[in-house]
């Protein structure tokens, strides 16, 4: 893949997620329609739909060969394609129905299954994150790189939990009593592909997260990567986008993240020698 052929790809990826964004602003403070959908929690709303739609609707026009997997559409176009666009029009829906500021437009372009361009927007506070295989990444169009933080100890961390966490025992609430132990403090903002921004932009050193879906964190990958971070599965092994669960750090805190991780006890049992 050349550089050109990336760059004009990012191009696209900006012009989709910032008429997204402007869908959702032109919503904000005024839904009419808020439901559930599946688990308890999962909301969609008119502005997810209406922010997909203009989403869709530019990269179809630029790009009528490609495919594409959305949140609320599902997949379209062709499954051949080896262009395979993920979007989340609105990531951090339950955050947006609250006016609870973390939500955003993410567009994210995997090729030959591999995440390599994204473009996280966040209009409510005004910050777009861009990035390319090769390319780098930027926050407002000025370049942006992780935090340097090398123990737990000095560390903060982001994480979420999934929609189905009253059904299931893996849960993440172990992990998450294991890190604001071990750590300077744990957050929760709702919005995976912003976490990841931010992990780049270096204001939270570590990320881990499950029950994730490919359009939830394609194009917050590639903005993390090209800042100098590190994604992989929990025990460190190869990331797999299908898999729902992602650690994803400053790089410098990995393998410490992921030995407390996997070596979670149980609850109200810790110790401090990582």
């Amino acid at each position: 893949m050349s550089i050109e052929e990336l760059e004009f790809f990012l191009d696209i990826a900006t012009e989709a997620a910032l008429a997204g964004g402007a869908e959702l602003i032109s919503y904000w403070g005024n839904l009419q329609n808020i439901q559930e959908k599946g688990s308890p929690g999962n909301l969609v709303t008119e502005a997810d739909k209406a922010a997909e739609e203009v989403i869709i609707k530019v990269l179809q026009r630029h790009l009528p060969e490609h495919g594409i997997l959305s949140e609320e559409a599902g997949e379209l176009g062709s499954r051949k394609s080896r262009y395979l666009w993920a979007i989340d029009p609105l990531d951090g829906t339950t955050n947006f129905a609250h006016q609870y500021p973390f939500s955003a437009s993410s567009v994210g372009l995997l090729i030959d299954g591999v995440p390599q361009v994204g473009v996280v927007f966040n209009p409510i506070l005004e910050e777009l994150f861009r990035a390319a295989k090769g390319l780098g990444a930027t926050r407002n169009r000025k370049p942006i790189s992780v935090s340097k933080t090398t123990t737990l100890q000095k560390s903060l961390v982001i994480t979420g939990f999934a929609y189905d966490r009253r059904e299931t025992t893996d849960n993440n609430y172990k992990e998450f009593c294991q890190m604001c132990h071990l750590t300077q403090g744990v957050r929760r903002s709702g919005c995976a592909s912003y976490d990841l921004s931010s992990i780049a932009c270096g204001r939270a050193d570590g990320y881990w997260e499950r029950g994730l879906s490919p359009w939830d964190i394609a194009a917050g990958i590639v903005v993390l990567e090209e800042a100098g971070g590190k994604v992989t599965a929990y025990n460190s092994s190869p990331f797999d986008i299908k898999s729902g669960k992602i650690l994803a750090t400053n790089g410098k805190i990995h393998d410490l993240m992921s030995k407390a991780l996997i070596e979670t006890p149980p609850l109200a049992h810790w110790n401090t020698e990582y």
